[in-house]
């Protein structure tokens, strides 16, 4: 757990039958306490404490929430399970794509039957397909089995959902529209000692017009540059080396501050914090990529080599369709920049194939912006009709067998040039940070380059967490087999 106020609070002293604090976060561990009760009347009546499992879908914002929703479950005295078969389960959702939302109705059937088994078990869903109203509907109707629901706005109740929901046999549900409210000081369970995601912003002002997270996210609001700050100085006290900052899109960071905080001079004092070793961010969107970004990048000894920078399609006309407001040769021109500031940068990319009214032509521009720029790698996507976005109204869908089809040419492209870019740095010596004991074989381990490529070693457990020189001595289109080596 991070070394935070969440560390230095008793939940035992907190008196439960007093009335709740109205200040956060203070609240929030009057209700964490109320949970550690029923906790410890679990353990009486069943001789163990409870089990809980989360599973996240989704994007990196998503598994930072997550982390948020373990840390208040082991405070409250629960046990990390990694399977469903536990007492608690939550599942984190994301909403981006029709098939995610599918995804969890799926899973949902298969814990109705766990639940069964286990009536006492209690389910949670959370996260950006709450924030639906047909969805929470369609729960209300066909899930009632659920016990907890809430959105990706009050995610800083979730202390007191939870109480609610423990002192209730039916559903809660508590789904926000919107939120101004940052609540800081809550506790954290990070996945990895060595890194962590920091949130430095939540919502979207973009509307592109075929994304749902401006209307599941909401709005933009920045965090704090103090908190972030000492949330970075504390993640570095209990040795975390890499910090990855968070935002729907990190350039327009600060905006709403008076006076204005930039995204670039958010990162040049993040790379003051002693014991940081590498920084990186995602999203960045192309139209707010400031040339003082690029400067700070260039200059700075700590930012990873690494840009995702989403082009979604290569088409002037379908990007004006987007609402992306940026057109195929201010990308261009874009990417030049990043690359004669910082040569050998690797430029990662998201591609939607399909979108309404995608003609061939309009394929071919895509097609071409990816021969001149040369991705290191791309995120391919088939369009994905979300209902509540202005795409979804649009004519000209685009029939299946023609999107498959581009989608395959698309992405044979973009693994050729990505494998030949790769290749290239075959024989170098590159930083990697070990992250884990490989998968599937244990001799290995396996980390990440710089420039955010994955390399696998002959190592142990030692070596993960710690930034070591490897030698890429063979390449195999999207990862390298290397050496540790002292050079």
């Amino acid at each position: 757990m991070e070394e935070s106020i969440s560390n230095k609070i008793d939940l035992d002293k907190i008196d439960i039958n007093a009335q709740p604090p109205i200040e956060e976060p203070a609240r929030q561990y009057y209700f964490m306490a109320k949970c550690r009760e029923w906790v410890r009347e679990f353990e009486r009546k069943n001789g163990r404490r409870p089990f809980f499992f989360t599973q996240t879908f989704g994007c990196q914002m998503n598994a930072r929430d997550s982390e948020k929703i373990a840390g208040i479950l082991e405070l409250a005295g629960f046990i990390e399970a990694d399977s469903e078969e536990a007492d608690f389960v939550i599942y984190n959702t994301c909403t981006v794509r029709e098939n995610a939302n599918n995804r969890v109705y799926g899973r949902l059937g298969y814990l109705h039957n766990l639940k069964k088994k286990n009536p006492g078990m209690r389910i949670a869903l959370c996260g950006c397909m709450m924030q639906e109203a047909a969805v929470v509907e369609k729960l209300k109707k066909s899930y009632r089995f659920v016990n907890l629901i809430f959105g990706t706005h009050n995610i800083y109740k979730f202390a007191e959902l939870l109480a609610q929901a423990f002192e209730t046999d039916g559903m809660v549900a508590d789904v926000w529209e919107q939120s101004a409210k940052i609540v800081e000081d809550l506790p954290v369970e990070r996945k990895y000692p060595f890194k962590s995601g920091v949130n430095i912003m939540f919502g979207c002002n973009n509307f592109c017009s075929y994304c749902i997270v401006p209307y599941v996210r909401g709005r933009e609001k920045s965090r704090e540059p103090k908190d972030i700050l000492r949330e970075v100085e504390q993640l570095a006290a209990d040795g975390v080396i890499e910090v990855m900052l968070l935002g729907q899109n990190v350039n327009s960071y600060g905006k709403t501050f008076d006076p204005q905080v930039t995204f670039a001079g958010l990162l040049r004092e993040v790379e003051k914090v002693d014991g940081i070793e590498r920084i990186r961010f995602m999203t960045s969107h192309p139209k707010d990529l400031s040339d003082e970004l690029i400067e700070t990048m260039a200059q700075s000894k700590k930012i990873c080599r690494h840009l995702h920078l989403p082009l979604q399609s290569g088409s002037s006309r379908i990007l004006k369709a987007m609402n992306r407001k940026y057109d195929k040769e201010a990308y261009l021109r874009l990417v030049e920049k990043v690359r004669k500031a910082m040569p050998g940068i690797a430029v990662t990319t998201d591609v939607i194939v399909g979108f309404p009214g995608e003609t061939e032509e309009d394929f071919l521009e895509t097609m071409d912006v990816v021969k001149k720029v040369r991705f290191d790698s791309a995120f391919t996507f088939v369009y994905s009709k979300r209902s509540g976005t202005p795409a979804a109204q649009m004519e000209n869908q685009v029939p299946e067998e023609v999107v498959k089809d581009r989608f395959d040419r698309l992405l044979k492209e973009v693994q050729s040039i990505a494998a030949q870019k790769a290749e290239k740095l075959t024989g170098s010596v590159q930083k990697v940070l070990v992250e884990s004991v490989n998968d599937h074989d244990a001799s290995l381990v396996t980390g990440k380059m710089d420039n955010n490529s994955t390399v696998h070693l002959k190592g142990t457990q030692e070596l993960v967490g710690k930034l070591v020189n490897v030698r890429l001595d063979e390449c195999r289109g999207f990862y390298y087999y290397g050496t540790q080596t002292d050079a």
